[in-house]
């Protein structure tokens, strides 16, 4: 639902966990907690993808609140996915860090001026592998100079299992151990390949419907 924020009366969206339907893959109750994961790896990785993401209490309980984005009309997602639209390499990559399994092209809010945020990350950082997207155009692609410093700023912000980062720190809030542990591992392969992943013969490359 859209609600207003005080103080400064901004719109934003919330999210009770309470209003959360079950799932055959993801526990109960987290996928609130999960959407703000995805946001403090935003935040990591520099590119501002996901617009500002919190925890709070409010109508029914615990809930994720996110500031409403007034997207430009005239921008055309679909266009965007069909034609591979540049921008949206640092969002599959995104993707790839978080293991979202259900990125479809109208969770691509597109605002005037360029820049594109991407919304619904409830369904992420399982520590089983189930990348789902419409943002295969780079797949087996290699990453350039900017892609590569965003892993690197979300592998440093991670740290390791011995020596946690900050990002580690504030995600052990929010996700289990398990799911840091593979997340650090993605980051991890995907720096060593250097490349963009591919789609895994094991689980359907592409969610439905896919916008």
């Amino acid at each position: 639902m859209v609600v207003r924020v005080a103080p400064g009366d901004l719109l934003a969206v919330w999210k009770p966990t309470a209003g959360e339907r079950p799932l055959f893959d993801f526990p109960l109750g987290t996928l609130t907690r999960r959407e703000v994961a995805a946001h403090l790896v935003s935040e990591a990785i520099g590119w501002g993808i996901v617009p500002p993401t919190l925890l709070r209490d409010g109508p029914h309980g615990e809930g994720m609140v996110q500031q409403w984005i007034e997207i430009d009309e005239t921008a055309d997602v679909i266009d965007m996915v069909n034609g591979d639209d540049p921008r949206l390499r640092r969002i599959a990559v995104f993707d790839a860090i978080v293991n979202n399994t259900d990125r479809k092209a109208g969770h691509l809010l597109p605002v005037p001026g360029g820049h594109l945020y991407a919304v619904d990350h409830g369904v992420t950082f399982s520590s089983v592998p189930k990348l789902r997207t419409v943002l295969w155009a780079w797949a087996g692609a290699p990453f350039d100079a900017d892609e590569l410093a965003g892993l690197a700023r979300v592998r440093d912000a991670l740290g390791t299992a011995a020596v946690p980062g900050p990002l580690a720190g504030a995600l052990a809030e929010l996700l289990v151990i398990d799911e840091i542990e593979a997340t650090r591992a993605r980051v991890a392969a995907l720096l060593a390949t250097g490349r963009f992943p591919s789609p895994s013969p094991e689980w359907p490359a592409i969610p439905w419907p896919p916008y």
